[in-house]
């Protein structure tokens, strides 16, 4: 069941109404039940990986918790990380490792496997697998105490709202919100028009922005060997906001359709697109998962607390590990190592470039200063996003070799940029739209506020006339027809 659907419209206003009028003792068991049936609209089956992954990382924390023994619980915690991490090796990177490890025997003249294991990837197992063993790790640590309740204990792993593209929630705050639902006071006006009207901007760049550029996108990336510089710019640059608005939109409808319930999820995005530096942009994208891999993969592996060897080894595993999370495929592995490497070179160029700004004397406070760090990074992150939307390592190379070979200036002003899937009025709503987004992230970077706190502030007719034209424009300009499937959004493949 995709957000952006008639199932989903109808979906979640019964169970939010059936959820506010039932007696608070059995709040938690009906979202527990929606949730699996949201889940096994996909695929029923799959359901039964979600519940063993609950289960195993439930008895994991009871077991840790109460051991006496460090050795004890060492081993409860590599056994439910195997267990876990087993099953997502298998689903999503079993064919991808017999793959590569069939051609490192043809090289030896040696065929061991010709079969491939073809299996349906479970919608959302990387992320709910995280979730889990986050919690499992945070027992081990001593940061939070086991759940006891293994139904309350499911609804965190499951809640329907995060469940298939996160935001990764930790236990410490999404638990604790769950154990004392009993206690909550749920109707608050404040929370429930603020998380409709998240909803309805979630809505709108996803339908609006990400699905009508997708078409462009869609075009370029499938035969770029015809195009140019200019094509081929669109399109990468294209991909960037068709991913950004994608991702952003579906937290957003997340989060807001958890704060209708009275549950506050952690944001997933503060305008990455206005990072100075890459290291800034982790800060700003993707947020639960960049911070789940620095408190659980970069500091264990010892951080920054260590010679600067070391600390780049570091950096470099995290971010192919993470550009693994995404996908089984040299490309994702590739665009993690290319944020890595940006980092690296970033650090270590540091000293010789403040002092390079020094001897010009160019103030950091400028705007041009700080709009040269934006397109920079912009620039650098686009780069790999061609890598990430590529089929493979060798069609992302010829992809960069023609956008930076074949110069064509004179399609910029030729109407060539219409041919690429979008004509003149399509492209003409997507630049409104994008207007539209951009003074949004403006208002969030200035004013470090998301759109419904800031249309709240506002007086009644501007509030209400904004969301109207919201939902006005998503209705009327959303791609969206009667040969039209609702468009799943691009991080539940991973």
């Amino acid at each position: 069941m995709l957000f952006n659907s008639i199932d989903f419209l109808i979906f979640f206003p019964v169970v939010t109404l059936i959820y506010f009028i039932i007696p608070r003792k059995v709040r938690y068991i009906w979202l527990l039940a929606v949730s699996y049936y949201f889940y096994m609209c996909w695929n029923a089956k799959y359901a039964l990986l979600l519940l063993i992954s609950s289960i195993v990382t439930w008895l994991c924390g009871l077991l840790v918790h109460s051991a006496e023994k460090l050795l004890t619980k060492k081993l409860a915690l590599a056994a439910c990380l195997c267990v876990n991490l087993g099953i997502l090796f298998f689903f999503k990177y079993f064919d991808f490792f017999l793959q590569n490890f069939n051609r490192v025997l043809s090289g030896l003249h040696i065929q061991l496997f010709e079969k491939r294991f073809d299996v349906l990837l479970p919608v959302g197992i990387s992320f709910y697998t995280f979730q889990a063993l986050g919690y499992t790790i945070d027992v081990y640590r001593g940061k939070v105490t086991p759940e006891k309740n293994i139904l309350r204990y499911a609804l965190f792993v499951s809640f329907f709202c995060q469940l298939v593209a996160g935001p990764i929630e930790r236990s410490e705050s999404l638990l604790g919100q769950m154990r004392n639902l009993e206690k909550k006071r749920l109707w608050n006006y404040r929370n429930i028009v603020s998380g409709l009207m998240l909803m309805v901007w979630g809505m709108f760049v996803k339908m609006v922005i990400a699905d009508r550029v997708a078409i462009l996108v869609d075009v370029v990336f499938g035969n770029y060997y015809l195009h140019g510089t200019v094509a081929l710019a669109a399109g990468a640059v294209g991909f960037a906001i068709q991913i950004y608005c994608d991702f952003m939109g579906y937290s957003t409808i997340a989060i807001g359709a958890a704060r209708v319930m009275g549950f506050r999820l952690v944001e997933n995005f503060e305008t990455p697109y206005f990072a100075g530096s890459v290291s800034e942009f982790w800060k700003r994208w993707h947020i639960s998962l960049s911070t789940w891999f620095r408190d659980y993969v970069y500091i264990p592996l010892g951080g920054n607390r260590c010679s600067k060897p070391k600390k780049y080894f570091n950096l470099m595993a995290t971010m192919a590990v993470s550009g693994l999370w995404h996908g089984a495929n040299w490309n994702y592995v590739a665009w993690g190592l290319l944020h890595g490497g940006y980092q690296v070179v970033g650090d270590v160029t540091a000293g010789w470039r403040a002092r390079l700004i020094d001897m010009l004397h160019t103030k950091k406070e400028s705007i041009s200063y700080r709009l040269a760090q934006v397109v920079t990074t912009f620039v650098l992150t686009d780069i790999a996003w061609i890598f990430f939307r590529s089929v493979s390592l060798s069609h992302a190379f010829r992809y960069c070799s023609r956008l930076f070979t074949k110069w064509d200036p004179w399609n910029l002003f030729n109407g060539t940029i219409y041919a690429l899937g979008l004509d003149r009025p399509e492209f003409n709503i997507l630049v409104v739209s994008l207007v539209v987004l951009f003074l949004a992230d403006l208002i969030r970077y200035k004013r470090r506020q998301d759109i419904a706190v800031f249309l709240q502030e506002q007086c009644i007719w501007f509030r209400w006339g904004v969301m109207i034209a919201l939902i006005t424009a998503t209705l009327v300009f959303g791609v969206y027809g009667i040969d039209f499937e609702s468009s799943q959004f691009i991080y539940f493949q991973f």
